[in-house]
């Protein structure tokens, strides 16, 4: 059984504000996982290494998808902030 003291006021385990973050850091995970979309070709014959194999697609996308899940890692993990007349 769960205290009191370990939920919010409205009875959930995380507060408006987590959910926030939790957002923004679902539209980040997505971000990175829309910079590696893309670079095929229509022609079969066709195999475009430049484009296919490029910084954005082999190294920058999953860098932003792995900082989209450790923010939200943070973001579940953050304490929601204390009310001063509590």
């Amino acid at each position: 059984m769960k205290n009191k003291s370990d939920l919010t006021s409205s009875g959930l385990p995380l507060s408006g504000e987590n959910y926030v973050l939790l957002g923004i850091g679902f539209l980040i995970i997505i971000l990175g996982f829309l910079l590696m979309a893309g670079g095929g070709s229509t022609d079969p014959n066709v195999f475009n290494e430049e484009e296919l194999f490029s910084f954005r697609r082999t190294t920058l996308a999953p860098m932003i998808v792995l900082f989209g899940f450790i923010f939200e890692i943070w973001a579940i993990m953050k304490k929601p902030k204390k009310n001063p007349a509590e």
